[in-house]
């Protein structure tokens, strides 16, 4: 696995969901990058990384309403 394209790729869906036109467009963006984060994390377990545990907290994290600034 290219981690580097992992991580790439799931900072574009974080960027994404940031920038949505809509709340199911920034769902769809945040499933994606929980996805992506689940595979690093996966793949991490399984080397014995520790940075692992942060993926997985990543993976498993409720979405937070993005609010937008006047």
């Amino acid at each position: 696995m290219d981690l580097n394209h992992q991580y790439a790729e799931h900072q574009r869906a974080l960027m994404g969901a940031g920038c949505a036109a809509n709340d199911d467009d920034r769902l769809a963006k945040l499933a994606t990058a929980s996805h992506i984060a689940g595979r690093i994390s996966d793949f991490q377990h399984g080397l014995g990384a520790a940075a692992a545990c942060a993926w997985s907290k990543a993976h498993f994290a409720n979405p937070v309403p993005i609010t937008e600034t006047p």
